[in-house]
């Protein structure tokens, strides 16, 4: 697997369609607890950690459990777990819940790659 962050608008996607030859076709794009596994490139993770926040699902165990369906994949999160400390509760907890799946899923990614204005950073 394959681990990419960065910020809003930096170019993750359009990072991992140059690098592995992929189309919108090959990406899923999250807003939900579902997951489409059955794609080549999983995006926007930090959109289903926000909807396990608001359904109290815990996303480390959910990644955990299903192992099998994504270790082959490639995961693009936004990086909202730096900068400044929303004040909200929810999106508080949203922050860190995605800060604790981007922490589980980079030490078991064959690599790790941050995108900062188009470049490329290899973490891993």
């Amino acid at each position: 697997m394959e681990l990419i962050i960065g910020g809003a608008y930096q170019g993750k996607i359009q990072y991992a369609k140059e690098k592995y030859n992929l189309t919108e076709a090959d990406i899923h794009i999250c807003d939900s607890v579902e997951i489409d596994f059955s794609k080549k490139c999983v995006a926007d993770l930090e959109k289903f950690t926000f909807s396990c926040v608001q359904n109290n699902i815990d996303a480390v165990e959910f990644f955990k459990h299903n192992r099998h369906l994504w270790s082959d994949k490639i995961v693009i999160c936004c990086d909202i777990f730096c900068g400044v400390v929303p004040m909200g509760a929810e999106n508080r907890k949203w922050r860190q819940e995605t800060g604790r799946l981007c922490q589980y899923l980079s030490k078991e990614a064959e690599t790790v790659t941050r995108i900062f204005c188009g470049l490329e950073q290899k973490l891993k």
